[in-house]
């Protein structure tokens, strides 16, 4: 039977809890660990009379290659958690994800095996973004299943923090490994070791998650005999469209917080405000940090407060402050730290967007509805927001600000337009469309 929505977290929620957001870091990790050795990995995996241009080109078409295989790997995956379980696609995407990535320190490079070596990390690459494409709404949703009701946000949040410090941990690891290495050291081998960890620590997380029950929305719906009778994405597609038009623009406001606030923000600092390598990640960290930390309070208040107010005033927020920071400079490292963990803050505004998403869908289609306007939403916006945002500052250096303004403009009318009767909407219901 379902939890007793009134019920306060208990001792199994905090381990699912704790397991499903330690996994999704593990697996943030691996995804994006390539792209700290995008340089080491192009003179290894091409041949060496490429121009560094074609060389860097083609290394980054490998790493955006797992972008494009997320959506058709988190549909296949959501298709069978619909169907088979929530628990099974669970544990597969890390599975998944752990050993191409072991793979991948494995690997012979170009040297050995010719043309062979990029191709087979090509095949790994994609093998990777399948299993992120299955992960993250699958983690959404097996852990709002699980939980009270009036604690979805909260769990919601904390699990997108954890995703988040996936990405710190792969910046520090990267960090350790080239100051304590010399390039030559990291060249010869050293780059070998990110992704065993990686592979290791994603196989143990694994080997942990065995130990986490089936969600108890999808053993009632079991027991009603409530499984989706058709196609699950058909169903998504023809009857729910409105969720998945909230869910997609939602994603955008995720991937354009995410990708240009922290992502490509260190690099804009050192090119247009002429900030050190080292002040630029060290601020970076900072707002890393704060952004887990404000997924985490996002998620707090929207239980409380609902998911219209949470986007209106935490917008409101994320544009304020993330124009804060854009016009505040490099020249003083303490103002710059300052105004860049309060950007990272006020994107973790992000963290209340599985909320939406898991009321936004009813629970025989949950996964797939989450999966496909997720993952499809993040490789549209999310590959094209770094081409958009580059070409805008042809027009302004201030192109990153303005574009983020924008989007918490969209947030805010987002918020506006979520139904009332969202909030503490129990996950057994018929999803947007009911209650709009």
């Amino acid at each position: 039977m379902p939890a007793d929505p009134q019920r306060r977290l208990n001792r199994q929620d905090y381990k699912t809890l704790s397991l499903a957001a330690l996994g999704g870091a593990l697996e943030f990790y691996d995804f994006i660990i390539f792209v700290f050795f995008a340089g080491v990995m192009g003179k290894l995996f091409f041949p060496p009379d490429l121009p560094e241009w074609l060389r860097q080109l083609q290394t980054f078409g490998i790493f955006a290659a797992g972008y494009l295989a997320r959506p058709l790997g988190g549909i296949i995956m959501a298709h069978f958690g619909d169907k088979a379980g929530r628990k099974k696609m669970f544990s597969l995407s890390i599975l998944l994800m752990a050993l191409p990535t072991l793979m991948m320190g494995l690997l012979p490079t170009y040297e050995t095996l010719g043309i062979t070596a990029p191709l087979l990390l090509l095949a790994l690459r994609i093998l990777q973004g399948a299993a992120i494409g299955g992960e993250v709404p699958g983690a959404w949703v097996f852990v709002a299943e699980h939980v009270p009701h009036k604690r979805i946000g909260f769990a919601c949040g904390t699990l997108t923090a954890g995703l988040t410090i996936g990405i710190l941990l792969g910046s520090f690891v990267a960090t350790l490994l080239n100051t304590f290495m010399t390039p030559q050291g990291v060249l010869q081998g050293g780059w070998r070791i990110p992704f065993f960890l990686g592979g290791f620590f994603g196989l143990v997380a694994m080997y942990l998650r065995r130990w986490l029950r089936e969600t108890p929305v999808f053993i009632e719906m079991q027991i009603r005999k409530a499984l989706a009778q058709e196609l699950p994405l058909k169903s998504v597609v023809m009857n729910h469209k409105k969720a998945v038009l909230i869910s997609m623009l939602l994603t955008w406001l995720l991937s354009a917080g995410i990708v240009v606030v922290i992502l490509m923000a260190p690099l804009w600092l050192q090119q247009q405000m002429g900030a050190t390598p080292s002040l630029a990640l060290k601020a970076n960290c900072a707002a890393i940090i704060a952004l887990a930390v404000g997924c985490v309070i996002t998620g707090a208040v929207i239980d409380r407060v609902g998911a219209g107010k949470t986007f209106i005033t935490g917008c409101v927020m994320l544009g304020v402050f993330s124009w804060l920071f854009y016009h505040t400079g490099a020249d003083r490292p303490l103002p710059l730290y300052i105004t860049y963990a309060l950007a990272g803050l006020s994107v973790g505004v992000v963290g209340g967007v599985p909320y939406v998403m898991v009321h936004a869908f009813p629970s025989p289609v949950r996964f797939s509805g989450i999966s496909f306007s997720y993952n499809v939403a993040y490789a549209i916006f999310g590959g094209l927001t770094p081409v958009m945002v580059t070409m805008l500052m042809r027009i302004s250096p201030m192109a990153p600000s303005w574009y983020v303004l924008g989007l918490s403009v969209m947030g805010v009318l987002l918020g506006i337009c979520l139904p009332s009767g969202l909030r503490h909407k129990p996950p057994l219901t018929g999803g947007l469309n009911s209650i709009a």
